[in-house]
């Protein structure tokens, strides 16, 4: 980095104002909304068999330990009174649209991160309101209203401080970090909380002695990059509180893919081929609906044992039948075979897209922030 690029990087970023806004415990909240019985009461969506996964839990249910991702087996041992539902994606992709629409009658730079949750750039709102804060109050309430569920927000000057800021007062809640609040609140923050440090990368940060957002910040660029690679010169700028990642309307895509967690283990080949047959054809549906292409395939394994590997293959060109990807995925399978333990997953991945769309340029911004 020569030392214009460090000059233009450390100056305070505050010609933005970036929201953030999470929705809370969304899955779960939609199915408290839909059936008044589970609402005050332990929800996990997701299956409830033994080899099921929570997708989300509901508030009640995190209280006791309970999180996405987790064993149903386990968040059922946390709390024996959970109540399981059945994930419904069509309704839940359904009122993401509808908020998504609620977010387009303020600004067009929005940056959708899943269902329920985006940043938007409100810097020039099509409202012309001055406060970022008031703009995220009234976005609330307008979800609110049209969907009945609650949705947290957080403002601040980029995307690292507004996502940091929105889980501060979660659910129902807003927070605030002004430009000269940012470098203070990293600070006294755990690294394992900052967004885009996960937790092998937080115990290993541990293990350098990082453990908070100041110790982040006495280590050099050197250093950083040294240990983690290109990922340390952002853990060098986030923890300074400067983050000039613009808000991507149009975010591309790296990859889409399927996959499924078996009730009883696979050993053959034959077995393998069935469970991924309806992975591979509702991949292509997908692609056909939506006009995408990509050339590499690849094809996710977990044993019973809960060991996992991949096995990836790029092709000259871009896919273009459902057959290439079955021909590909059972060259990948073949070679695992015979195999000694049992197959509890299988997930097909198509990554290397095309037929999308470069993301526009932020517009450059005049007037300072109001918060």
């Amino acid at each position: 980095m020569t030392g214009n690029d460090a000059d233009s990087c450390e100056a305070p970023d505050v010609l933005r104002r970036i929201v953030h806004i999470d929705m809370d415990a969304f899955y779960a909240s939609v199915e408290q909304r839909d059936n008044p019985d589970l609402r005050g009461r332990p929800v996990a969506v997701g299956g409830s068999r033994e080899r099921g996964v929570v997708a989300a839990a509901s508030y009640e249910a995190r209280r006791f330990g309970v999180r996405s991702a987790m064993p149903s087996v386990t968040a059922r041992r946390k709390c024996p009174d959970l109540i399981f539902v059945p994930p419904r994606f069509d309704t839940y992709r359904a009122i993401s649209l509808q908020i998504r629409r609620i977010f387009a009658g303020y600004t067009p730079l929005i940056e959708p991160l899943s269902l329920d949750e985006a940043y938007l750039d409100v810097t020039e709102n099509l409202r012309g309101i001055a406060s970022a804060t008031e703009v995220a109050q009234r976005i609330r309430a307008e979800i609110k209203a049209e969907t009945a569920l609650t949705a947290s927000a957080g403002v601040s000057y980029n995307k690292f401080l507004a996502k940091l800021a929105s889980d501060q007062n979660k659910p129902d809640g807003l927070f605030v970090i002004t430009p000269r609040m940012g470098a203070a609140f990293v600070e006294a923050l755990p690294v394992g909380r900052f967004h885009g440090i996960g937790p092998a990368t937080a115990a290993k940060m541990n293990r350098l002695g990082i453990a908070t957002g100041l110790d982040l910040r006495t280590r050099t660029l050197p250093f950083l990059q040294e240990h983690f690679g290109k990922a340390g010169t952002f853990y060098y700028w986030i923890s300074r509180g400067i983050d000039r990642r613009p808000v991507q309307p149009n975010r591309i895509r790296k990859s889409i893919g399927n996959e499924d967690t078996f009730d009883t283990d696979l050993f053959t080949p034959g077995e393998a081929r069935d469970a991924l047959r309806p992975l591979i054809e509702k991949l292509w549906r997908h692609c056909e609906a939506n006009n995408i292409r990509g050339r590499t395939i690849t094809l996710k394994v977990k044993y019973a044992d809960f060991q996992q590997i991949t096995r990836s293959h790029t092709l000259p060109a871009a896919v273009d039948t459902q057959v290439t990807i079955s021909q590909t995925v059972d060259s990948l399978l073949a070679p695992l075979f015979p195999t000694p333990k049992g197959i509890r997953l299988l997930g097909v991945t198509l990554s290397s897209l095309g037929d999308v769309h470069e993301a526009p340029e932020a517009p450059r911004q005049l007037a300072l922030p109001i918060f």
